[in-house]
């Protein structure tokens, strides 16, 4: 298999997952918990894509392109129930940026998330998520004003406007919050111990 049929099938597995994720958003239940269909999808595209890693390396942006670069990080990004691999994929996700062949960017989201599943602060205030209001807001960050300079060096807007920006697209796809936010909050802790973010 040759880079541009790894890049072609890296956007095949990206575009089954949004497709999906397309028809929960129609039908309302996106917001309703982690999908058992969606969990069978993330779970075989990252099997697939961490078969590629292990053959080519990273999906850098000179092994793959562009479009197929971004695609893997989605996948990385959505593979939420492999805590391993999510990890290894950011590792060497890092050394690709450090090599200027992946975009930064990528790697600020994908570390606020592995911080978020273990439990820990997010130092770019990139993942977001239901409070206990019923507001859709940043999960746990460091120190703001660390986090708004660490988001101005990668060019991102402040935190304060991500939230609008964020309450503005949950609103738009008709996301709703949990009716029960502390049973939902013992689910995602007990569902992230038994795949293993958190011992």
């Amino acid at each position: 298999m040759n880079y541009n049929e790894i890049a072609e099938k890296i956007i095949e597995l990206k575009n089954a997952d949004l497709e999906f994720r397309e028809k929960l958003i129609e039908s309302g239940k996106l917001g309703e918990g982690y999908n058992k269909e969606m969990a069978k999808i993330h779970n075989k595209n990252a099997k697939t894509l961490n078969e590629i890693i292990n053959k080519i390396g990273y999906p850098t942006l000179d092994k793959v392109g562009k479009d197929a670069n971004e695609a893997a990080w989605l996948i990385i990004q959505h593979s939420i129930g492999q805590p391993k691999f999510m990890k290894k994929s950011a590792e060497m996700l890092k050394k690709a940026v450090q090599e200027n062949k992946a975009d930064p960017i990528s790697l600020a989201y994908l570390a606020d998330r592995i911080s978020v599943f273990e439990d820990k602060p997010q130092l770019y205030g990139t993942q977001f998520d239901w409070d206990i209001n019923g507001e859709m807001n940043p999960n746990q960050v460091d120190d703001i004003e660390k986090v708004n300079q660490r988001r101005k060096n990668l060019g991102f807007n402040s935190i304060k406007e991500q939230i609008e920006i964020m309450q503005e697209r949950v609103r738009k796809e008709n996301q709703i919050p949990p009716k029960d936010f502390e049973k939902r909050k013992k689910e995602s802790y007990k569902w992230r111990k038994s795949v293993g973010w958190i011992k």
